[in-house]
């Protein structure tokens, strides 16, 4: 069976998580990150991800946008960062993450080869429309499928199903991409072949599946998603 829907991760995949940290640090008022923008950046990703985790698990469901303003004040209380101004600017700053600079290009060339391509994030449909805007890929996209619809965060099931329903296809047809190995090692188990973006190369976690294809970055994308699968 070949691969009729391509669907990414959005976060740390397409968008790139430590840029709203490394921003804010080069810009006026944002010197006490110069620092360390490099640890907050991956605290505050961390946090962010294990609130998600516990809010699926305990059933206390609340937006990512209010998930990721709950992780940043955790992260900033731990840095002894705790300024109103800087807060404020690293959220809008998270709403307009850049792309990595092959996104756009990989986005479009997939587009263009009749496949449908999309977006399956935590992400709240605002943030991810602002982040899609901002980057410049809606026209390649197909569809922008928020795991708010589900009422719960990935890796659950229920977040997955979201591309069968808009798309109306197998398991067997859907290559996912993802640069998180936790959300790739759920697809797997899921039922969708699997593109593991390991930027950078760390060695996989020991979970319960393991990706169909390893890549440093989207770039050779096509190329797997034009092999059987």
């Amino acid at each position: 069976m070949t691969i009729s829907t391509i669907v990414f991760d959005a976060y740390g995949t397409i968008f790139d998580v430590a840029g709203a940290a490394r921003i804010a640090s080069a810009e006026p008022g944002g010197e006490a990150l110069a620092e360390n923008w490099e640890t907050v950046s991956r605290d505050w990703r961390i946090k962010q991800l294990e609130y998600t985790w516990l809010r699926t698990i305990s059933g206390n469901h609340v937006d990512f946008a209010h998930v990721t303003a709950d992780a940043l004040t955790w992260t900033l209380e731990k840095s002894g960062l705790s300024d109103p101004d800087l807060r404020a600017r690293l959220l809008a700053l998270y709403d307009t993450l850049p792309a990595y600079p092959e996104a756009r290009e990989v986005l479009a060339d997939l587009k263009a080869k009749n496949r449908n391509v999309a977006i399956l994030s935590n992400g709240s449909p605002k943030m991810l429309d602002s982040a899609v805007t901002s980057a410049g890929i809606a026209d390649s996209l197909d569809a922008v499928l928020s795991a708010e619809e589900a009422g719960v965060y990935k890796p659950d099931p229920r977040v997955y199903d979201l591309v069968l329903e808009r798309f109306g296809c197998q398991k067997q047809e859907v290559l996912f991409v993802s640069s998180n190995f936790w959300d790739v090692a759920g697809a797997t188990g899921y039922g969708f072949t699997t593109a593991w973006v390991n930027r950078s190369g760390e060695p996989r976690d020991r979970l319960w599946s393991r990706p169909t294809h390893v890549l440093p970055d989207l770039t050779h994308l096509a190329e797997f998603a034009d092999a059987p699968a």
